[in-house]
């Protein structure tokens, strides 16, 4: 199938990723050819310190790729503007928010800013916008308190929601279920899950939950030191790819439980 039949809204074409200082260039991952279907859920996983991170920011033009390019709906990156890639793209970060007296709403309320005008007044259209995020995530009953009152799993929905109030055709998540237990862990997953399903978005995020993300995401791009593979879990697994997330003397991959499991002495 091609791409255009396939609808491809993210492309990368030999992306090497990194870190560029006056005097050195440092590679952590190059070769990276991906694509990205329209309305999938995509999991990209990998040990710590391969580059999942620098990825999702470098195809986020958070950085700039070390060689070769990234294209979203057949466009380069490098071509779009930031008004232009806020409209199109939303990113949703680890690092911690700073303190304000925000409350949840004014909260989801700002992914609208790439479209309010000059003294950001919200349209109708708009609120409906917003209102419509906000029950997408089911987090009505908490819009009026301030943000920092809201739990770890309370707060990643308000994010979550804010991506979804800026109207964007992918969210970029980067290990959204970090500092949350199981259970929020799951909720958040399986929000993810819906969003897609009900929204048509495209959804992109990394994580260490790999039992969960095989049960859950459509595709995955796994990010190990010998290649990066790419495809569905029954695709990975035929590969062998997720033997490569860890050491093979503490926990294996059960092919038919299609799960890691710890092995026993």
């Amino acid at each position: 199938m091609t791409n255009s039949e396939k609808h491809i809204v993210l492309q990368t074409d030999n992306l090497a990723i990194g870190y560029q200082s006056k005097k050195q260039q440092t590679v952590i991952a190059s070769n990276i050819n991906v694509s990205v279907e329209k309305g999938k859920f995509v999991a990209l996983l990998g040990k710590n310190g391969i580059g999942k991170s620098t990825l999702l920011r470098t195809i986020s033009k958070v950085q700039k790729p070390l060689q070769g390019s990234v294209k979203i709906k057949q466009k380069k990156l490098s071509a779009y503007n930031n008004q232009e890639l806020s409209t199109t793209l939303s990113l949703v970060l680890t690092e911690r928010l700073p303190l304000s007296q925000l409350t949840v709403f004014e909260l989801v309320a700002l992914g609208r800013q790439p479209y309010t005008n000059w003294i950001d007044k919200l349209t109708p259209d708009h609120l409906k916008k917003i209102l419509w995020a906000i029950e997408q995530t089911e987090i009505g009953h908490l819009k009026d308190k301030r943000f920092y009152e809201l739990s770890d799993g309370q707060l990643q929905r308000v994010l979550i929601a804010r991506a979804l109030a800026q109207d964007t055709e992918i969210i970029i998540l980067d290990e959204p279920t970090a500092h949350l237990d199981i259970h929020h862990t799951f909720k958040v997953f399986s929000l993810l899950k819906k969003l897609v399903e009900n929204t048509g978005k495209t959804i992109i995020i990394s994580t260490h939950e790999v039992n969960l993300a095989i049960q859950l995401a459509d595709e995955f791009i796994l990010l190990s030191e010998k290649e990066i593979y790419t495809g569905t879990s029954q695709e990975l697994i035929n590969q062998n790819a997720f033997e490569e997330l860890f050491p093979k003397e503490l926990i294996s991959f059960n092919k038919t439980l299609e799960q890691f499991v710890i092995k026993k002495n």
